[in-house]
This record gives structure tokens, C-alpha cells and sequence, in this order.
């Protein structure tokens, strides 16, 4: 089989030594080329060049970011039965992805279990989601979620390293000091249901969990899956009570005391509508994406086969 090999050499854990390894493991298996990530938007021209040369297999080594580009420049013409399948070893700090396909947290293990799934041509198709034009593998998110992560995007260009106790300053610097708690600029609508106006906040799923405290798992949406639709968890308050409830929910599990006149949850939703009354930030997958005034959100059904 011809495979490509694409390293994120910025990801947070992934080091010249685990690269070695994995290069000498996946040639042993697959025709093998490797190429190196340089700049922000560089995996999705290299997703296009595996799709118009027809290859079997691309892996990706680094985080979540590297395979959201990567995806996209797959599907750059839309969903295909011939497109090359995916396969990932963890690389970057959160992982999403990688964790919610069962895959090992060691790039080492996970090497191990890649090599053991292509010998015995182990996939799953997944669905995937949309947020206008890009396509988005576990999440995406408008206003307090996509500020946080403009922030330690910034943080890190500056030099420092996106631990989780440098997540949770960010976190609590953006709701407290920073973002504007009094002045909802969000609203939903879908299928043919009234708008649900004065929302601040809203994060999508396409998979569970949502993100990683470290090993802790955040879910505001658990029953999310890429065997599904989209799940929505929107925030219509931030005030400190309603808050301090809604991080219950996500971080312990918990659904006793919540208000459920601040929180909107939809589950396996087909798709959605944001506008803002303002230009408001989105991220997806862990990357800030930029302002925007309405994005158009849908859930598309096995779109792609990845190696488990």
C-alpha cells in the first residue's frame, strides 16, 4: 500500500524520537513517504495531494489540529468512496480524535496498534461535521470557547506550552475579566423550530468527550458520537451560580442542580443555524478560525474511513 506519513513537528508531544520510530515501523508495512508540516494551513494542501494521487493510507502524527487539516484537504471535493483512509498516532496535548477512537495515549502503543490494525485491515467508517465550508472532525465552538483558544494561541506563539493549569487560567481570566457576561450575541435555529435567542456561548460535538483536562475527560454532551448526528450544549447565562453549575456538568458528570433555563442541549441534530448580532470568534477543532457573523452547522454521515 502507498502511504504518507505527516508530522506536526510543533505538536506538543511529538519529538524527533518517536518520528524515527514510527517511520521505521510504517515502512516495514506501507510504501512510505514522509513530509513535515511548516506552517499553519500546510495540512490541508498535503490532504489534497494524497487525494489526487490516489494513495491508501495517510497517518498523521501531531494533535487534533493536524488532522482537522488534513481531513480537509481530503475532502476538499466532498465525500468520496476511493478517498485514503485515515490513521493517527497522538502527538499533541488534548487528542481528542485519537482517544475517541479507543486509540492508545502513547505514540509508541498507538504505533503498535496502527501497524496491528493495517495487518488486519481493522476500520470503522465515521460521520463528520461541517461548520460552513470546513470540515470538522471532533468540535467546534462560537464565543467564550473560541476565545479561549484565540488566547492560548497567542500564549503560545509567545513561547509557552499549552499545559492544562495554563488552560484553566485562560479559562478563568476569559469568563471573569474579559468577555462580556451581560450581552448575549448568539442565537440558534433549526428545521422549522422558533430561534433560541441570548445565547453567549455554544460548543458543538461530534464525538465525546469535548475536550481533555489533562486526563480528566470534559463532556457537556456524553452521549455525542461519530456514529450520530451533532450534539449542541449552549450556554443562555454567565453569571458566577449558573457557571459554576454548567462547569459541574462538563467536568464532574453531573446533571443534579442544573438550571435548565440557562442551558440548551440538543442531541444527534442534523443541522443548525448560529447567527451573532455582533462578528464573534470560532474555533474549530482547536483552532481559532476567525470572526463571523452566522455559520450554517450539518452532520455528514460516514464520511470518512479511518483505521482503529
Amino acid at each position: 500500500m502507498r502511504g504518507l506519513l505527516i508530522v506536526n513537528p510543533r505538536a506538543t508531544t511529538t519529538s524527533p524520537r518517536v518520528t524515527d520510530v514510527l517511520v521505521q515501523a510504517l515502512s516495514n508495512e506501507l510504501d512510505l513517504e514522509v513530509t513535515v508540516t511548516t506552517h499553519k494551513g500546510h495540512g490541508i494542501a498535503i490532504g489534497e495531494r494524497a487525494r489526487a494521487e490516489g494513495l491508501d493510507i495517510v497517518v498523521t502524527l501531531g494533535g487534533d489540529g493536524v488532522i482537522h487539516e488534513v481531513v480537509n484537504g481530503l475532502l476538499t471535493n466532498g465525500v468520496h468512496a476511493d478517498l485514503p483512509r485515515l490513521a493517527t498516532v497522538p502527538g499533541g496535548s488534548g487528542n481528542v480524535f485519537a482517544r475517541a477512537l479507543g486509540l492508545p495515549a502513547d505514540p509508541v502503543e498507538a504505533t503498535g496498534h496502527l501497524l496491528d490494525a493495517v495487518r488486519h485491515d481493522r476500520t470503522r467508517r465515521i460521520g463528520l461535521g461541517r461548520a460552513g465550508d470546513r470540515w470538522f472532525i471532533a468540535n467546534a465552538g462560537i464565543g467564550l470557547d473560541a476565545e479561549v483558544i484565540d488566547a492560548m494561541e497567542r500564549q503560545r506563539r509567545a513561547g509557552h506550552t499549552a499545559t492544562p493549569v495554563r488552560y484553566l487560567g485562560t479559562v478563568l481570566r476569559q469568563i471573569f475579566w474579559t468577555t462580556d457576561r451581560r450581552n448575549p450575541r448568539l442565537s440558534l435555529k433549526r428545521g422549522g423550530q422558533e430561534s433560541i435567542d441570548g445565547v453567549f456561548h455554544v460548543i458543538v460535538q461530534n464525538t465525546s468527550p469535548w475536550t481533555y483536562f489533562g486526563k480528566w475527560p470534559i463532556e457537556p454532551c456524553p452521549n455525542a458520537s461519530f456514529d450520530t448526528g451533532l450534539d449542541v450544549f449552549a450556554l443562555r447565562s454567565l453569571d458566577t451560580t449558573n457557571t459554576l453549575l454548567a462547569a459541574r456538568r462538563m467536568i464532574m458528570h453531573a446533571r443534579a442542580g442544573s438550571n435548565r433555563g440557562s442551558i440548551v442541549i440538543w442531541h444527534d441534530v442534523d443541522a443548525f443555524t448560529v447567527t451573532m448580532t455582533v462578528p464573534t470568534g470560532l474555533q474549530i477543532d482547536g483552532e481559532s478560525i476567525g470572526l463571523f457573523s452566522e455559520v450554517s452547522f450539518e452532520s455528514v454521515p460516514s464520511a470518512l474511513e479511518v483505521y482503529v
